[in-house]
């Protein structure tokens, strides 16, 4: 049987690397999904990759009142909500020293501003009972060089998790957070970085994890799937990290 038969589930930033592959999965469980994303041309791509009646939405999570249109959609085109992964984020390298108040904007308009208000504009849609879940990042407890601001705003989204558990507990809504290490996704081809600083890094990264190399969307997508499903239905406000053993040893 389907571990996700008959569930809604909204996957934020739906439209490329972990949220496509595991709004893929989550299909293939047979949830009905909705995914959202900044770039119409890769939305529209995605729903032709993930097929069925996808609602590809294209929303911007630092935009409240987007927020409120797709919620709006999916009340209109599904009434509920069983499943939440709030996904969408962005990464992007800066020194300490070159750290501008728009570059520090950016990321916590859109990776704790924009999981806040997913998450509380949820609510009202959301079963009691569901599974919200927290896209975080090896990067919250380990101090990698460059990524100060952007480890920041993933600390936050653990410390999310622990609270909006506690804080949904009479409605039975777990809340967790993943945490990724370094995954191939697009995110490293949008930071603007020349192509040989990029396979260094990549390289660099491979080195420090103890698996010996990165990690892929797939493999993240198989834990949502479990933090989504009665598989994990006694737990709760945890951070799961997916990372190779990067964060642990």
């Amino acid at each position: 049987m389907s571990k996700l038969s008959g569930k809604v589930a909204l996957i934020t930033g739906g439209n490329s690397g972990i949220g496509l592959a595991t709004a893929k999965l989550f299909a293939q469980e047979g949830a009905k999904i909705v995914i959202t994303g900044r770039n119409a041309a890769t939305l529209d791509q995605a729903r032709k990759e993930i097929g069925g009646d996808v609602l590809a939405l294209e929303s911007d999570v630092s935009d409240l009142t987007a927020l409120d249109h797709v919620y709006a959609e999916i009340k209109a085109k599904h009434g509920s909500l069983d499943i939440l992964f709030a996904n969408a984020g962005v990464a992007f390298m800066a020194p300490l020293t070159e750290v501008t108040p728009d570059f520090f904007d950016k990321h916590f308009n859109i990776n704790v501003k924009g999981v806040y208000f997913t998450v509380q504009k949820a609510l009202p849609l959301l079963k009691d009972g569901g599974s919200i879940i927290l896209n975080a990042s090896v990067v919250a407890s380990k101090g990698i060089e460059n990524f100060s601001v952007y480890s920041a705003t993933k600390a936050a989204v653990r410390s999310f998790a622990r609270s909006f558990a506690n804080d949904l507990r009479t409605r039975a809504i777990r809340v967790n957070a993943i945490s990724p290490g370094p995954i191939e996704t697009p995110i490293f081809g949008r930071m603007a970085l020349p192509a040989d600083v990029m396979q260094g890094m990549g390289e660099s990264f491979a080195v420090q994890v103890p698996l010996g190399r990165m990690g892929r969307a797939d493999e993240i997508a198989n834990a949502a799937l479990f933090l989504a499903s009665s598989d994990s239905s006694y737990i709760t406000g945890i951070e799961l990290s997916v990372d190779g053993g990067l964060g642990q040893v």
